[in-house]
């Protein structure tokens, strides 16, 4: 055993002895700096804004009503539907008030067919105390003659001045008449007029934004059954009161509605006096242009230009979001390194900082797919 072992220790150390050395792992070539652009961030004017929130609201508005008790027979329009002035939007049920507009115009016909015959008994009345005027001459010369007795002229005087008194009660009559038939005549038009209010029309040209009735239901004055806006809208926002003095009739003001993605340069056109208790706000009523995607009830937002103001800014492409987090890709001697920063309002393609940058760095803008956190980098000329 002794001599195996003796004999097997010479190769072993043989092979050990031919075995080839370890080589050393080459050192690799550093990266290439990456090609990047660069903004400084720098101090500058922006105007300072105030912003208050408000509600869309049409111009004018008309609830439209019935102006008497009646069944709706018809509905002639819809919520959404444009209406002309002047147009059929409610028909009721008015029988009865055409059955009085006949009683009223028979009786104006009845008085209309009265008026001949009171003009011939005026003209026979006439014709008789024409008459007995001529005897009554006749009668006088003779009495002044004595030839005749004063019981005959005291008839005939009495005779004269019946005829006068028929002659006037006829005239009286014929004048009543002309009354009755104007009263007719009015009856007859305001029946015509309460008949004119079962057709409910439009006041003015707009669009139908509620409907609160159906054909069958009892139309009662008073009681909304359309409403109709008026073509033109305005925003009504609210100021705080400690603002308001930098709020003026005329003002020019930018109107942010974002559920129709626009917005309009408009004017303020009314400041209401009144505050309210509860938010310790105006009111403050804005035109707005005519836009058909408008609509009551859009939220809007009123931007008032309040002067200018200092602040850092640095362009919104530049910014980094992760959650909660902003940050952008600085330049520290060659090397990105990330910087969380806070950030304040936006102004188009420039958004402020509030902190973590200060004036004359360098930010890296546009941010390179790819680029990391200490990352070399190179600016472009």
């Amino acid at each position: 055993m002794t001599k195996s072992l003796l004999f097997t220790m010479p190769f072993v150390i043989c092979l050990a002895g031919c075995s080839e050395a370890p080589r050393e792992a080459e050192p690799t070539a550093p990266a290439a700096p990456l090609a990047v652009n660069l903004v400084t961030a720098a101090v500058q004017q922006w105007p300072s804004i105030y912003e208050a929130t408000g509600t869309v609201r049409a111009r004018s508005s008309a609830i439209i009503s019935a102006k008497w008790m009646g069944y709706v027979r018809e509905v002639k329009v819809q919520v959404g539907d444009r209406v002309r002035e002047g147009q059929l939007l409610v028909a009721l049920d008015a029988r009865d008030l055409d059955a009085s507009s006949g009683r009223a115009a028979a009786a104006r016909e009845e008085v209309r067919n009265t008026i001949p015959e009171a003009d011939s008994a005026v003209a026979a009345a006439k014709a008789n105390l024409d008459l007995i005027l001529a005897t009554f001459k006749r009668m006088n010369e003779l009495y002044e003659k004595k030839s005749i007795s004063d019981q005959e002229f005291d008839e005939a005087s009495a005779k004269v001045k019946a005829a006068q008194a028929a002659y006037e009660m006829a005239r009286a009559r014929r004048t009543q008449l002309d009354a009755k038939l104007a009263q007719a005549g009015q009856e007859l038009r305001a029946t015509e007029v309460t008949r004119s209010y079962a057709d409910v029309q439009a006041p003015f040209a707009g669009l139908v934004t509620a409907k609160s009735v159906d054909p069958g239901n009892l139309a009662v004055p008073g009681a909304p059954l359309l409403t109709i806006e008026r073509d033109g809208y305005r925003l009504e926002a609210s100021v705080d009161e400690s603002r308001l003095d930098a709020v003026r009739v005329g003002q020019p003001v930018t109107v942010v509605l974002d559920g129709i993605n626009r917005s309009f340069d408009a004017r303020v056109s009314e400041i209401v006096p009144a505050v309210d208790a509860a938010s310790r706000a105006y009111i403050v009523k804005i035109d707005l242009p005519n836009t058909p995607a408008l609509r009551s009830g859009i939220f809007g937002r009123a931007v008032f230009q309040l002067g200018s103001r200092s602040m850092l800014a640095i362009p919104a492409g530049a910014v980094r979001e992760r959650g909660q987090l902003q940050s952008v890709y600085v330049v520290d001697n060659g090397v990105a390194r990330g910087r969380l920063i806070t950030l304040g309002e936006t102004a188009k393609d420039q958004v402020e900082v509030l902190s973590g940058l200060s004036a004359g760095d360098k930010v890296i803008f546009p941010v390179p797919q790819g680029l990391a956190d200490g990352n070399r980098v190179e600016a472009r000329p």
